[in-house]
């Protein structure tokens, strides 16, 4: 049964039916997984989230405007 966690911003749900498919067609292309036992977790942050050194990257982005 293969797991697969994306980390990612956020996205509609037709993005996550998508990227679902094509992760899923992926993993049974290339593995030979079935795609019913292929389970895909979303984790959607948001970029103030995350920091790059010291700077949130939500501030990095408004420095670059």
């Amino acid at each position: 049964m293969p797991y697969v966690d994306v980390k990612i911003g956020k996205l509609s749900a037709d993005q996550k039916r998508a990227i679902a498919k094509d992760i899923a067609d992926s993993l049974y292309r290339v593995a030979g997984k079935p795609k019913p036992s292929t389970y895909i977790s979303f984790t959607e942050y948001d970029r103030d989230s995350f920091a790059k050194g010291e700077e949130l990257l939500s501030d990095l982005d408004k420095k670059q405007k």
